[in-house]
Parts: C-alpha cells; structure tokens; sequence
C-alpha cells in the first residue's frame, strides 16, 4: 500500500487526518510544516502521496510545497486541502485533489483511492 504524507500544523487536525488515512489503508508519515515535509520527502523515497493543508506557517505553504513536490518528486501525487480556499483539481498540479475542510474519513479514503490505482 501506498505510503502517505501528511503535512498539518495543527496538531489535533494533523493526527485527525492521520487516523483517516490509515483507516484507509496507508501507511503515514507526518510533517508539522512545509519545510519538514520537504525533509522527509528526500529521506523517505516510499512516499507516492502527499495530503497536505495549504496554510502553515514556514517558508513556503502547502501549494508552494505541491509545486515543489511535482519540481523534485514528479511520482508523488497530492491532496491539497483548506478550510480558508477553494480550489478546483484542475488547477492542481500533477492532476492533484482538493478537500475542503472539514473532511471525513470516506472522502479521504475515496480521493487516496483514485490517486493509487
């Protein structure tokens, strides 16, 4: 099964997420910002998904990070998601997904689906 970045700064949304993802069947890393993220994407190879928020703080947000991902790590495929923007999958890059917040557990696992076969 495909393992599965979580990038959040809150914490209680972040292990939130993390419990959704794994009730979905994937494994889970965690970053608390961007530039963690970032980090554990050159150490952890195994990542093919990146679910990230899209407002953090650190030096770049979650879709400056997306933009990033698609740059360095062209087979990781992304999730971005936000409470405060809307964002249409079109306009994603790698032919990313969006998910508005607040999300639940059968939207995450039906978006992680899609983006793994």
């Amino acid at each position: 099964m495909p393992v599965v970045l979580v990038v959040e700064d809150e914490f209680l949304i972040r292990m939130n997420t993390v419990n959704m993802v794994e009730e979905a069947g994937y494994d889970t890393l965690e970053a608390g910002n961007a530039d963690q993220a970032m980090e554990i994407l050159e150490r952890h190879p195994e990542v093919a998904i990146l679910f990230t928020d899209i407002n953090m703080p650190g030096s770049i947000n979650g879709l400056q990070l997306a933009e990033a991902e698609t740059e360095h790590w062209p087979h990781v495929r992304v999730v971005l998601t936000s409470g405060r923007y809307l964002l249409r999958d079109e306009g994603l890059p790698d032919d990313g997904r969006f998910i508005l917040k607040p999300f639940d557990g059968a939207e995450v696992a039906k978006v992680l689906h899609s983006l793994a076969a």
